[in-house]
């Protein structure tokens, strides 16, 4: 049975599909410009009832920050608006209506809208190589963090306890693919927390540790142009990150990780921050695509269906300073697309005129680890300590919410004085029973426990005290290159 959304005394509906940068920054600001036209009503759906930070996802995988830090609920930011809690299951353009399941019985409802936003985001893109849906770990959602970080410590623990010396390299290497910023933020991080947190375990030393960055190209942070890319990799490598260039991972087994150019790597964590792709909704819609992505005209509007907004991942905007080129799909683009999408929606509900959206990116920033950052402002480098306090005072100032601008902050003054948390709290231990295809899911338990589950409800015991439920799935737009606004 599937219930319909009630039509309100003939208002106009505005939908908004997806919780991450553009689909929140949208609602955020149709609020504002629609607040006083009671004939207008705006309804968000996501699959999560939080919106999360995803910059600051490398710093919860390497225990910098606490989990519930970066993440806002949709209901504070959105106070005039209907959150609803779902998974979209299909995009019915011509009767103009969306098919949403919610709760974990999958109940389906039916959204009819007057103007449907898309900001459906991406997920991670495997490329269909072998053992990768089953074994690798990706760096899109807030599950993905805490998983990461519980597999680095549970594979500490057993190396600490492991004779076997075979056994013991392929714990304490640790393998991320993907050059870009989420690869190089993530190995930098990840490189600091196990060095760290070694002086716990008391059998093992530096020596045992090894940490591989793999990239395609010829240069890591490619966005940022060479130099900084080869300052990067010069402060990874004096770190102890070995960075493998121009070549890629072919596949990955339960103790290995196999190159294309022959070399095997015995491992068992393969981080993979090498490919994102829209969500797979998108293929099925009856629009003009380009690289997978809904093709928008200036006005982030649908040619072939003018009640149709796209914007994020999804969204496959024109640079109209460069005829012929596309704006990059990265969070400060969502944001101001979502701001301007907002505009134009209300300017065709009031009778004024369209804004065409052009957008010249700021700033890039990186994270490298220990207090030091890359940075290309106004083209401008920057690299080092100040780079870094930029990256953090620019984030700071963009996560919504004072009381988490706070916290973060108490988290990052901490962080200077006490050594970092080794506890193995959320120790995901059957992570490979869940379903990999879909890298986008998280879900909020009681009393702030995170719980990442099975495709079914089961009823035996995780082995750390957690019961598995099924997740509502998430996907976030614009974290992939996703950097200064």
């Amino acid at each position: 049975m599937i219930d319909q959304q009630p039509d309100k005394s003939g208002k106009k509906r505005i939908v908004v599909l997806g919780g991450g940068f553009g689909g929140v920054y949208a609602a955020i600001h149709l609020e504002k410009l629609l607040v006083r036209e009671r004939a207008v009503e705006i309804c968000l759906v996501s699959r999560d009832n939080f919106f999360l930070f995803t910059p600051m996802l490398h710093e919860i995988a390497a225990s910098d920050l606490e989990i519930t830090n970066i993440v806002n609920p949709l209901r504070k930011l959105l106070h005039k608006v209907e959150v609803l809690v779902g998974d979209v299951k299909e995009i019915d353009l011509p009767n103009k209506r969306v098919l949403i399941s919610r709760g974990y019985r999958n109940h389906s409802q039916q959204v009819d809208y007057d103007h449907l936003v898309i900001a459906l985001g991406s997920i991670t893109n495997f490329y269909n190589l072998p053992g990768f849906p089953e074994l690798a770990l990706a760096m899109k959602s807030l599950p993905d963090a805490i998983r990461l970080r519980a597999q680095i410590i549970r594979h500490l623990e057993e190396a600490n306890s492991e004779c076997n010396p075979t056994d013991r390299q392929s714990l304490l290497t640790f393998v991320v693919a993907g050059g870009g910023f989420a690869g190089v933020e993530t190995v930098a991080a990840l490189n600091d927390f196990v060095r760290e947190a070694l002086p716990f375990y008391p059998n093992l030393c530096e020596d045992m540790l090894r940490v591989l960055l793999v990239h395609s190209g010829p240069v890591i942070l490619p966005e940022l142009g060479e130099s900084l890319g080869r300052y990067t990799q010069k402060v990874l490598a004096r770190r102890g990150v070995e960075v493998r260039l121009n070549t890629r991972v072919k596949s990955m087994t339960e103790n290995s990780v196999f190159l294309v150019d022959g070399v095997a790597i015995p491992s068992r964590t393969l981080v993979w921050t090498a490919g994102t792709v829209p969500s797979p909704l998108i293929s099925s819609l009856p629009c003009t695509k380009e690289r997978g992505r809904i093709r928008v005209n200036e006005f982030l509007r649908v040619p072939d269906w003018p009640d149709v907004w796209v914007v994020g991942d999804c969204a496959f905007v024109p640079d109209i300073r460069n005829p012929g080129k596309s704006h990059p799909p990265t969070a400060q683009h969502a944001i101001r697309e979502g701001k301007v999408v907002a505009q134009n929606i209300a300017a065709v509900l009031l009778g004024r005129r369209l804004k065409s959206f052009s957008f010249k990116t700021i700033g890039l920033l990186a994270s490298i680890g220990r207090r030091t950052g890359v940075a290309r402002i106004f083209g401008f480098n920057f690299s080092g300590f100040f780079a870094w306090w930029m990256w953090r005072t620019v984030y700071l100032s963009k996560l919504p919410g004072l009381d988490k601008k706070v916290r973060v902050a108490f988290d990052w003054t901490l962080d200077l004085l006490f050594p970092k948390d080794v506890c193995a709290v959320y120790d995901l231990n059957h992570h490979r029973d869940f379903d990999r295809q879909d890298h986008t899911r998280d879900a909020l338990g009681n009393n702030g426990d995170y719980q990442v589950t099975a495709r079914q409800p089961v009823h035996s015991s995780t082995g750390n005290g957690l019961t598995r439920i099924e997740p509502l799935r998430t996907e976030r737009d614009g974290w992939a290159n996703s950097k200064v606004e």
